[in-house]
């Protein structure tokens, strides 16, 4: 795609010279259209990558402040990536829609409403401690979300934000930034995990999970004091300084445990954070105290399913009941994680489903599914039915965002169908308790009878 940045533009802004290089990328083909979700909903070339970029191209190019219906547009942008994954040109549509959101942020002045709403989800949801006491909140509220969701310019969010959250506040989990986890034997690794902001409060027993796995196979984890939010909230709300204002705390709590004992890798297990984390060095690249620190952190955040399959993970149980991995859009898309996840789950006895239209969003999409309902209920309403086509016992997955939205699907649809992270499973297949949401569903637990021989599992549907 031609540009017509000026030497000024591109010399006064670095984030420019970023989007210039990116537009020139893009050769109209159009093959991102097949896979967006908005425009698979909408049909409106403004609601498709290809669309989006021609937005985006003139407002930058042309200094402009962004435009009510460029903020429609890119507002209804899940940033699923699943273009980036289609685009057979290596167009970097994140980095462009993140600077986009920030331009949007700096030059226009949205509705008090939209305001609130923002203001209220960023200055909440990256915060354990309110994010509980908002729970609270929404356990009061749930029973007026009819009444609150026919207010007219904020009910339909209203509704949502009550509707997603749970009914009840969970434990809290010893697992809390300032811990660490030795191992009773020799260690071979020493990790970080990201404590995180919602998944914590949502889903304690996620990390409680990963890091029994982990001192199961002789893995030291810590979790850094000082660490929190990993940014990824605000950053793709267009608050970028809010964003880079979290990232480098987290740096800061990462680079005095690498500086100190070592650190082999750090390790998330919300794919959502992970992919943010891992885009720390390009987010940072022209802070000129942080741009190195950031680079070496991005080089060591994995997945925690990228790190598992570099251990040697061993099930005690041979569970082999059916599961519907759901793929999270940061984990394929963001992060070209795939087929990992899928290899675990069968290595330890899990007999393992594709869900067709497995690559279009499930609509949760950090805040999306508050600030878009509709659009997010769609796309949730198409996830459950594509899943229950392949009539699983539970869905696994390693995101917090589409456990909730998929968990929220099933209840809405009357469908018993229990959402476990990944990690979750392993954990269980390899002498863990099991997890509690399938205790709560009625499953029984399976016995330990010591390894189980692991077989060569084809991972297409049986």
């Amino acid at each position: 795609m031609q540009t017509n940045f000026t030497p000024e533009q591109l010399a006064s802004d670095p984030r420019n010279a970023s989007s210039e290089k990116i537009l020139r990328t893009c050769v109209h083909c159009g093959f991102c259209t097949a896979t967006c979700p908005t425009y698979l909903l909408l049909g409106d070339e403004l609601d498709s990558p290809r669309g989006r970029i021609y937005l985006i191209k003139d407002m930058l190019e042309n200094g402009k402040p962004a435009t009510a219906e460029v903020v429609k547009h890119v507002d209804r942008c899940l940033s699923c990536l699943a273009c980036m994954t289609t685009c057979p040109s290596g167009v970097h549509y994140m980095h462009l829609v993140d600077h986009a959101r920030a331009h949007i942020e700096e030059t226009y002045t949205r509705s008090w409403h939209d305001r609130l709403m923002r203001k209220v989800l960023s200055m909440i949801l990256p915060y354990p401690n309110r994010f509980r006491l908002a729970i609270l909140g929404a356990m009061i509220g749930r029973p007026f979300a009819p009444l609150l969701g026919a207010l007219p310019l904020v009910g339909p969010r209203i509704r949502a934000m009550l509707e997603l959250a749970p009914r009840s506040v969970p434990p809290r989990s010893e697992a809390e930034p300032g811990r660490s986890y030795a191992v009773a034997g020799t260690r071979t690794k020493r990790v970080a995990i990201l404590s995180g902001c919602a998944q914590p409060v949502l889903n304690p027993m996620i990390n409680d999970a990963t890091i029994r796995l982990l001192n199961r196979h002789q893995v030291e984890v810590v979790l850094p004091k000082g660490e929190g939010c990993c940014g990824a909230l605000v950053h793709h709300m267009g608050q970028e300084h809010a964003g880079h204002v979290a990232a480098k705390r987290n740096i800061d709590a990462w680079m005095a445990e690498i500086e100190g004992e070592g650190l082999d890798a750090i390790l998330i297990t919300a794919s959502g954070c992970g992919t943010t984390i891992k885009d720390y060095g390009f987010m940072l690249k022209d802070d000129a105290a942080y741009a190195g620190k950031a680079a070496r952190i991005s080089a060591l955040a994995m997945d925690v399913s990228e790190f598992l399959e570099t251990l040697e993970i061993v099930p005690v149980r041979q569970i082999g009941l059916t599961v519907a991995y759901h793929s999270a859009c940061s984990m394929q898309h963001g992060q070209k994680l795939k087929d990992g996840p899928k290899k675990l789950l069968s290595a330890a006895s899990f007999k393992v489903r594709e869900v067709p239209e497995g690559h279009i969003c499930c609509g949760s999409a950090g805040v999306y599914n508050i600030l878009q309902p509709e659009i997010a209920g769609q796309l949730r309403t198409r996830k459950v039915g594509n899943i229950l086509k392949t009539r699983p016992d539970l869905v696994a997955t390693g995101n917090i965002g589409c456990m909730t939205q998929i968990g929220k699907g099933f209840v809405d649809g009357g469908h018993a169908v229990p959402v476990v992270h990944t990690a979750e499973l392993i954990d269980w297949a390899t002498g863990g308790p099991m997890p509690s949401v399938l205790e709560e569903a009625g499953f029984a637990d399976v016995p330990v009878t010591g390894p189980v021989a692991r077989k060569n599992v084809l991972l297409a549907a049986e």
